[in-house]
């Protein structure tokens, strides 16, 4: 017998574990294809699992693009255009590209800033 504890710890991290998933435009594609999508039980979970966008619950997440995934999934019509290979890709190279962009922005960011830091540093001496 699993005590409470140890059952909400255990639920909380095989929901985790899923919602990550969900950043994952194959595997919302895989799902797709076999008809989970179609299940009206399975919709239902994918709408209880909205609590994730809380703020404390969020803040476990590694790929908070999960999240936007999640929301894309209370849409029929996004679940199904994930059987479409080609959808999946598409989401699979945007994600790549908002990545590179990103770290490249962040770069340039730290960049700037240990410049400014530095400008700080020698106008005091």
């Amino acid at each position: 017998l699993v005590s409470d504890d140890t059952g909400n710890r255990l639920r909380f991290q095989l929901e985790l574990e899923f919602v990550q998933c969900l950043a994952n435009p194959n595997y919302l594609n895989f799902l797709a294809q076999r008809g989970y999508f179609k299940d009206k039980a399975f919709v239902n979970y994918l709408k209880y699992l909205l609590y994730w966008k809380e703020p404390e619950y969020a803040k476990y997440l590694k790929y908070p693009q999960c999240l936007h995934m999640l929301e894309l999934l209370q849409y029929e019509h996004f679940r199904k255009e994930l059987v479409n290979a080609q959808c999946a890709k598409f989401i699979d190279e945007q994600q790549i590209l908002h990545w590179q962009h990103y770290s490249r922005k962040r770069m340039r960011l730290q960049q700037a800033l240990a410049e400014q830091q530095q400008q700080n540093n020698t106008s005091l001496k």
